[in-house]
């Protein structure tokens, strides 16, 4: 976070607390938002109705480095290990996102706040987030700069036939090559289904 800050042509928009997990928000050199965030232990996010809980309080960026910002981590960027551990799509309409995210895909949903729906696998606080924040009523995405392919690693081959399945039930085209599965989402993006076991070999 202290890096992405004093990058000349990045943007640090806002940081939150979301009870699972503590987020800062930057803006990167192509107009794509970046979210860069610490997960909390696992057994913290559920509320007592055992539904996992978010939330959105504020986080005080300055206090937060100065808590937690060591200058071996300052100074050392090949010591700070991160995955992507989630993607927010901009869709057009939460329903639809759902009918294709949920309904087909496989999905679970997780929670839902005003003009969103976060969805996940496995128990996990959200692994994509879809909203309208910005986008309701969109139609297809633009063939311009941002996210231009969603990859989704799934443990087995059979989940990928059950998705494939669920697809042809849905009357939606889509590719198979027999290691993996793609096809566009309500607003022409592009999702490919993989094993991990390919996913390692590509």
């Amino acid at each position: 976070m202290y890096r992405a800050a004093q990058h000349k042509r990045s943007q640090f928009v806002g940081s939150s607390d979301h009870h699972v997990s503590e987020a800062f928000y930057f803006t990167d050199p192509e107009g794509n938002g970046i979210e860069l965030y610490t997960d909390r232990p696992r057994n913290t996010w559920l509320d007592a109705s055992g539904r996992i809980a978010m939330s959105t309080e504020f986080l005080d960026p300055n206090a937060y480095l100065r808590a937690n910002l060591v200058e071996a981590t300052a100074d050392a960027p090949e010591s700070a290990g991160a995955d992507v551990g989630h993607v927010h799509l901009q869709v057009g309409d939460v329903d639809t996102a759902k009918g294709f995210y949920v309904d087909t895909l496989g999905f679970e949903t997780t929670t839902t706040y005003p003009g969103a729906l976060f969805v996940s696998a496995g128990g996990y606080h959200h692994h994509v987030a879809l909203n309208v924040w910005n986008s309701a009523g969109a139609g297809p995405r633009a063939a311009t700069l941002g996210l231009g392919q969603l990859t989704i690693e799934v443990p087995e081959r059979s989940e990928l036939d059950a998705v494939a399945d669920r697809l042809r039930g849905a009357g939606l085209q889509f590719a198979d090559d027999g290691a993996a599965i793609t096809v566009l989402d309500p607003w022409s993006s592009e999702v490919v289904l993989r094993t991990r076991e390919q996913a390692v070999a590509a």
